[in-house]
């Protein structure tokens, strides 16, 4: 089994590929900007380093969020048009499920959002965005992916322990709404 992961839903582009059991390569780029010019790139990289082809994986795991919007919506487009044109599964794994497979203690899984703000998953399953000081006042302590973290790994794991699954689209993880609005100015008229 071939499985392709990825992420960019923070300021990386992070790949991995997972292959009969074990991960056989890996990649994490840091980037503010630009995931979108340079996932493809870097996924036909990975694949060449390992000689294998497209049409030899079995699924793509995509990372979903939370994190950063437009970061989220390159990763799953992506995943979504390489599903469809291969005729493969894509398995989105969100960012808490990524944590949350490599904890050995309690906590609660927390990924850093702008503002002073935290992203959570609280015991109950809720997600949802906090300020940071009232995240840490849940009284659990907060756990997040270390720094430098690569998650395209274990979602590529995690996409491989679900290929089996039935599964929608991914789609992306928005807990809050995008920062950008809608123009204000009225739509040109159109005369025929």
């Amino acid at each position: 089994m071939i499985v392709l992961g990825f992420d960019t839903s923070a300021a990386h582009v992070a790949a991995a590929l997972f292959r009969d059991g074990e991960i056989v390569a890996e990649t994490r780029e840091d980037m503010l900007r630009g995931q979108a010019e340079r996932l493809m790139v870097l996924l036909e990289e990975i694949l060449d380093s390992q000689r294998i082809t497209w049409r030899d994986l079995d699924a793509i795991g995509v990372g979903v969020g939370p994190g950063n919007f437009t970061g989220i919506r390159v990763a799953v487009s992506a995943a979504r048009g390489l599903a469809l044109g291969l005729g493969v599964p894509a398995i989105g794994i969100n960012r808490f499920e990524v944590i949350e497979s490599g904890l050995t203690r309690s906590g609660i899984p927390s990924v850093h959002a702008p503002q002073d703000k935290v992203y959570v998953k609280d015991a109950k399953g809720e997600q949802r965005l906090l300020l940071a000081q009232d995240a840490n006042a849940l009284g659990e302590k907060l756990n997040f992916e270390p720094e430098g973290f690569n998650p395209a790994p274990t979602i590529a794991r995690l996409a491989a322990k679900q290929i089996h699954e039935t599964h929608a689209r991914p789609a992306p993880l928005y807990i809050k709404s995008a920062d950008a609005a809608p123009a204000r100015d009225a739509p040109p008229q159109i005369i025929p």
